[in-house]
């Protein structure tokens, strides 16, 4: 007998569980902590109260992808009688709005023929740049100053008006300078040369000139458009006292005398300050 045979074999122990009072081949799972109820409803609150944040945030985003940029203000300048686009003052304006980063336009209200110009031709021409819906400001030297007044009249979208010395009373000031033979001699012909500053070289006007401004009566003009007025106490073309007239039961208009003449080229620097004051202009 072999007594190899008869040995035990090697064969590995296992602990007893009784003898350490631990399971070593088991793995145990601690129990789950019990929630405290207050934080249960707490928690609740915050989800709903983030629930409806994002519900506020996505609305928000909505309305803002909804609203419209704010709009541009247009600003026009309009020369005087005769004058053009490239005189002194309409060029001074330019500059100093550039300088604020704005632009101006500066139509040429002789255009297309200055044989015929009328103040209806001169609103019919400024009503095409007129944007729909945008504010408006014009600024109006002389002529210019008349016609702005009448559109701002009309025109809703137009929410200011500076006038230089606007031309008011313009036929009342004027046919008596001419006098009575060069205005009858000018109604039978029909047209009268006049002297036209932008283009340095006398020019013939029609008599529908004359006849188309008789139309226009200024003492109808009432809507209340904020309008600041400059105009020189020396005026000897048009009186300083027409401004006054129309400022007088007008509330919504400021007139503002200095002492200047009728072309205001040596209150220049006035002219802008009041002005940028005026309509609250600020660089860009």
């Amino acid at each position: 007998m072999h007594t190899e045979n008869l040995l035990p074999r090697n064969r590995p122990h296992r602990i007893p569980s009784s003898a350490t009072g631990l399971n070593i081949f088991k793995t145990q799972n601690p129990k789950p902590k019990t929630q405290n109820p207050k934080l249960k409803t707490q928690n609740s609150k915050l989800k709903t109260q983030n629930s409806k944040l994002k519900t506020q945030n996505s609305k928000l985003k909505t309305q803002n992808s909804k609203l419209k940029t704010p709009p541009l203000t247009t600003f026009i300048y309009l020369h005087g009688f005769a004058s053009s686009p490239q005189s002194a003052k309409a060029q001074y304006f330019r500059n100093q709005f550039a300088s604020l980063g704005i632009p101006l336009q500066i139509p040429d209200l002789n255009q297309p023929d200055f044989s015929f110009l009328t103040l209806t031709r001169q609103l019919q021409q400024i009503e095409t740049l007129l944007p729909v819906n945008d504010p408006v400001v014009l600024i109006g030297s002389s002529f210019g100053g008349l016609t702005a007044a009448w559109l701002g009249e009309r025109f809703l979208q137009i929410e200011r008006l500076v006038l230089l010395a606007p031309a008011f009373q313009f036929l009342s000031h004027w046919q008596p300078r001419l006098g009575a033979e060069s205005m009858q001699q000018w109604q039978q012909t029909g047209s009268l040369l006049v002297y036209r500053y932008g283009a340095q070289q006398q020019l013939p006007l029609r008599y529908s000139f004359i006849t188309d401004l008789a139309q226009y009566d200024e003492t109808t003009l009432h809507r209340s458009v904020p309008t600041l007025i400059l105009h020189g106490t020396q005026d000897d073309v048009i009186p300083i006292q027409a401004s006054r007239d129309f400022a007088a039961d007008r509330a919504h208009v400021q007139l503002l005398e200095l002492e200047s003449d009728h072309a205001l080229v040596d209150v220049e620097d006035t002219l802008w300050q009041a002005t940028q004051a005026f309509c609250q202009l600020a660089k860009t």
